[in-house]
């Protein structure tokens, strides 16, 4: 059926469709989420198990391995990462990409129960999460109020902020950062505990068994049923000094006998300055597949309406990634209209008519419009990578209406009317043009389907542009031919042709003419892009110039908060009079990011800080020239590791070294450091190998414990408790109405610093007396590690090496030739993570995906064409673009990168396009009954002008891209100078080269076809 003809003949009906398409885009795209990038919903389960106050060597032996162990054999587990700090040990449990998350959630919480009875009867109930928030933390705030106490501001964020963010939609998570914890504090006098006798573990038992609130059952009382409850608590901590005491003789006293009570505050883990000044802050995460624009503009409204409520608090935002994803859905909207604009002036500039350039320009929201309604459908974002898509599409969206705008000119230049030349020209067309739409899609949707992270980049770039291609194709078949046929107006007859045109007839007829040498020339130059390879770069995504830095500041293992917190302060200072610095933002204690082969774990540490500077908008440096500054000024801070925490993808370079004995392991990572710091040009070199650090061991004596029945359980709880309190879990409670406020028992801090003390701690002994601890027991000074690292069952050490703005490849290949890593010892690995595993998957799925879009455009054209060679000879344009690509990435200084790799994939469809033209009029032509050689002359003659036009507005679409004169261009220039590149060159040699390589392939296939002719005419005398 031909579209073309009915549409001219009954054009309401495409309107109508255009109509509804049109709508339903207009209605998607206000329903669009806008984010940075595409949501990377990854598989992620988090297991974590908390049993206060274990050394990390312990949980690794208790806890650890047993997870690891439980959730190995988990269909479909990718990977696996712990981090063991003090108390707490993470399991994060990476899932390939294609697992259901919530099926991998079930399994991992079903292998958790099953070994639930192994682990240590006093854990935690272990914590199974699936990880459903994007990214890092999306917005900051750092809060302050007049007349109010930390304590009172606490809760207003925990109570009021939280329930108020928490409401909206989109929002996956509020955390407080830094301020204190309400709780009761039972501070014991060592004097008193030793003078009666007790033990602090027996004083926390007793209170948590009497503050109590239990169900009684229930009773009938006059002939109604009633319940019975069991009333033991107390409403003040006043009241609780009242309580008695049971001692184990048998006597009474009163908890203020034995210790000072007072409502207070839990010891302080954290503390937060902005600018130098005390405040709270608070970070807000959004959901995955939330608008990352839309939800900051709701919490930014919310928080206004916050301090409104509140005059007295004032809320400063300090952090935001909303503001990037804005600009950059900002500038790819500017960038796609400027791109449309001036293809438009290229399709008037060849025309001279603004009928049809109107013709042709009302392509582009015909073909973009309904895209938007696919996307909403398939689950995208207005993110980098899907308007990317549709900029780089805006001047091959044009194409098609171009070349039937064009070739209905040309007929119409031959004196026919309107609606005959419509008809006679969409008909002429039709055939290249669906197969140049049919090609481009063919070589998106095998993109679509590459495996792993960055085939979730190409895959909505796949789509996106897929979808808009063949809306073009739409337009181009049935509005453009009606459109033309009822808006157009008779032209007079043309005649002659340009000099240009003359001169360029004669090159393709020499070319033809000689056509070894043309090809052979053709053949050279694509050696010699090939050439140029090894001049080039390879890295993952290119640097970004960001809004904010994060400075991580670690300090050694043992250190107080109290001097992280100077150590911070001091930092800030020597840094303050940059004049790029909005604020800076400290958080001391925090929970600092340490990056794993699995991304960013979390562990709590006095010991470690974390400076986030915001960096003013007008600026003339960038953020790593800042970077280097920062880094110089705090380069000399005495007893201190510096590293810059990365945001975006490709920012950092992570090895992983892993093994089993962790004395080779340490020795190894060591060495591999050392080398890696005296690389040139790189930034921050940070190891997650862990310091030492102190502890002291009390270790039973079985012979004299046994003969005084004290257990080890009992010496274990009396040291804890006395020194920190005792498990969450068991703590007593002091309800309130609004929430429930721990009761911490433990000495008091001020006499935890006499080291004599522990061992004058008393233990209950089996007769219920009781006896100093260091009567049944050794206490000794030692050190173990602060933290322990594993990756796939294993201890690893990752060295996480700041790029600083150098290319990930480049940089891999001059740690891989470093002789620490090329003789490792013997049971220590290299192991695959972060960045640089996704970089090499990266490369292996590009392979693939050009193998694959090649091979769907071969069948395509096949199909189109019924021709087995013809779509070799359309094929020959593709490695024709590869040296305008990467002359052009040469001569701009840029590295081939992930938006390369996609303007590689796209030249591939835009190189068949213009191919396409040209062998489709000389088959026609031929199979009118022109000779070979006329055929193509005419072809060249006729198809040139719509090649050129093409051509010149697919560039023009891409130039504002190209130039960077938006906000973040670094993602999109490489694919813009990439694709202009490859453009340039692939048309000027098709139009030369194809010709002559249409002859090539066509007597290759006489010969051919002769051979197996004369093989079956010979067949029957061989008989």
């Amino acid at each position: 059926m031909n579209f073309s003809a009915w549409s001219i003949h009954r054009p309401l009906p495409a309107i109508l469709v255009f109509i509804l398409l049109t709508a339903a885009g207009l209605v998607a795209f206000n329903r669009l989420a806008v984010s940075q990038f595409p949501d990377l919903t990854v598989p992620v389960v988090n297991v974590t198990v908390v049993l206060p106050g274990a050394s990390p060597s312990t949980l690794e032996t208790q806890v650890t391995r047993r997870i690891e162990d439980a959730t190995a054999s988990i269909p479909g587990l990718r990977n696996m990462a712990s981090i063991v700090n003090e108390g707490v040990s993470t399991t994060i449990l990476n899932f390939e990409i294609e697992k259901d998350g919530t099926l991998a959630k079930d399994e991992v919480r079903d292998a958790i129960d099953r070994v639930r009875i192994d682990l240590p009867a006093d854990v935690e109930p272990p914590i199974v999460s699936l990880v459903n928030v994007t990214g890092g933390d999306m917005l900051t705030y750092a809060v302050t109020a007049d007349g109010w106490s930390d304590e009172e501001l606490s809760w207003y964020i925990d109570d009021a902020v939280s329930k108020r963010l928490f409401a909206l939609s989109g929002v996956g998570s509020v955390r407080r950062i830094g301020g204190v914890d309400r709780e009761i504090r039972v501070a014991l006098r060592p004097e008193a505990v030793q003078g009666f006798g007790v033990s602090p573990a027996l004083i926390s038992q007793q209170l948590a068994r009497i503050q109590q609130e239990q169900p009684g059952g229930r009773t009938t009382v006059g002939g109604s049923e009633q319940a019975v409850r069991t009333l033991g608590t107390v409403e003040t901590a006043a009241d609780l000094a009242d309580y008695p005491i049971f001692m184990p003789d048998g006597r009474s006293v009163r908890l203020s006998t034995l210790a000072t009570v007072s409502d207070g505050n839990a010891t302080l883990s954290q503390r937060t300055t902005l600018d130098g000044r005390p405040v709270i802050g608070f970070a807000v995460q959004r959901t995955t597949g939330s608008s990352e624009v839309d939800v900051g503009n709701t919490v930014r409204a919310t928080v206004a309406e916050l301090q409104q409520q509140q005059p007295r608090v004032r809320m400063v935002e300090v952090a935001s990634s909303t503001e990037v994803a804005e600009n950059s859905y900002r500038s790819s909207m500017h960038m796609l209209y400027e791109g449309a604009a001036l293809a438009v002036a290229v399709v008037f500039f060849f025309l001279r008519d603004v009928r049809a350039t109107l013709i042709s320009a009302i392509a582009l929201p015909l073909s973009i419009i309904p895209t938007f309604a696919v996307m909403y459908w398939l689950g995208f974002s207005l993110n980098m990578i899907t308007l990317l898509a549709l900029a780089v599409v805006v001047g091959i969206l044009v194409d098609d209406a171009i070349v039937e705008v064009e070739n209905i000119d040309r007929h119409l230049r031959m004196g026919k009317s309107p609606k005959q030349a419509a008809l006679e020209a969409a008909d002429e067309i039709g055939l290249a043009v669906i197969a140049t739409s049919c090609t481009l899609a063919a070589v998106f949707i095998p993109v679509a389907f590459m495996p792993g992270i960055p085939g979730k980049f190409f895959r909505e770039f796949g789509w996106t542009a897929a979808a808009a291609v063949m809306f073009s194709l739409l337009v181009a078949r049935l509005i453009t031919p009606m459109m033309s046929a009822y808006l157009l107006k008779p032209l007079p007859e043309h005649s002659g042709d340009s000099k240009l045109m003359q001169w360029y007839l004669r090159l393709v007829d020499r070319a033809l003419r000689y056509r070894n040498r043309t090809l052979a020339i053709a053949l050279g130059i694509f050696i010699g892009s090939l050439a140029l390879l090894p001049l080039l770069q390879v890295t993952f995504i290119p640097p970004a110039d960001g809004i904010q830095s994060n400075v991580l500041i670690e300090l050694p293992p043992g250190t107080a908060l109290d001097t992280t917190v100077d150590v911070a302060e001091t930092a800030r200072q020597r840094i303050a009079d940059i004049p790029e610095i909005t604020h800076v933002f400290v958080t001391a204690g925090s929970n600092s990011g340490a990056n794993g082969p699995a991304g960013d774990l979390t562990s709590a540490e006095l010991r470690k800080a974390t400076l986030t500077i915001r960096w003013t908008d007008d600026r003339k440096l960038n953020q790593y020239q800042l970077e280097s500054q920062v880094r110089e000024r705090l380069a000399d801070l005495p007893g201190v590791r510096l590293s810059f925490q990365g945001g975006e993808p490709g920012r950092a370079l992570q090895l992983v070294l892993a093994g089993d004995d962790p004395v080779h392991l340490a020795a190894a990572a060591r060495d591999v450091e050392r080398e890696i710091r005296q690389l040139p040009g790189l930034g921050t070199v940070g190891s997650s190998a862990a310091l030492v650090r102190p502890e002291i061991i009390v270790r039973p004596d079985p012979a004299r414990a046994a003969d005084l029945g004290v257990s080890t359980a009992d010496i274990a709880a009396t040291t804890r408790v006395a020194t920190r309190g005792d498990y969450e879990q068991f703590l007593a409670k002091l309800n309130l109405p609004e929430r429930q406020i721990p009761i911490r028992v433990q000495l008091d801090e001020r006499a935890l610093s006499d080291p004599t003390l522990l061992g004058q701690l008393r233990v209950p002994t089996a007769s219920g007396g009781s006896v100093p601890l260091s009567s049944v027991a050794d206490i000794t000074t030692a050190s173990g590690p602060s933290q322990i690292d594993r990756f796939d069952r294993r201890r690893n050490v990752t060295i996480t090496v700041d790029l600083n703005g150098m290319a990930m490849g480049e940089v891999e290949k001059q740690i891989d030739r470093l002789p620490a890593i090329t003789s490792l010892p013997p049971g220590v690995e290299r192991q695959a993570a972060g960045d640089s595993e996704i970089f090499a998957e990266m490369f292996g799925g590009f392979a693939m995906a050009m193998v694959a879009g090649i091979f769907c455009v071969y069948g395509v054209l096949l199909l189109l064409f019924n021709h087995a060679s013809q779509p070799i000879t359309i094929l020959v344009a593709v490695p024709l673009a590869a040296c305008g690509a990467f002359g052009a990435l040469l001569i701009t200084g840029l590295d081939i990168s992930l938006p390369v790799l996609i303007g590689l994939i796209l030249l591939i469809g835009i190189a068949v396009k213009n191919s396409i033209l040209l062998v489709d009029y000389a088959v026609m032509a031929e199979g009118q009954g022109m000779a070979r050689h006329e055929a193509l002359m005419d072809a060249c003659h006729k198809r040139a002008r719509p090649v050129i036009m093409t051509t010149l507005a697919m560039g023009a679409g891409m130039m504002p891209i190209a130039l960077g004169f938006t906000a973040d261009s670094s993602f999109r220039m490489p694919l813009a100078v990439a694709v202009i590149g490859g453009l340039i060159t692939s048309t000027v040699l098709s139009l030369i080269v194809v010709p002559a390589a249409f002859t090539l392939v066509d007597d290759a296939e006489t010969w051919v076809v002769s051979k197996f002719r004369r093989w079956d005419g010979a067949a029957p005398l061989a008989r």
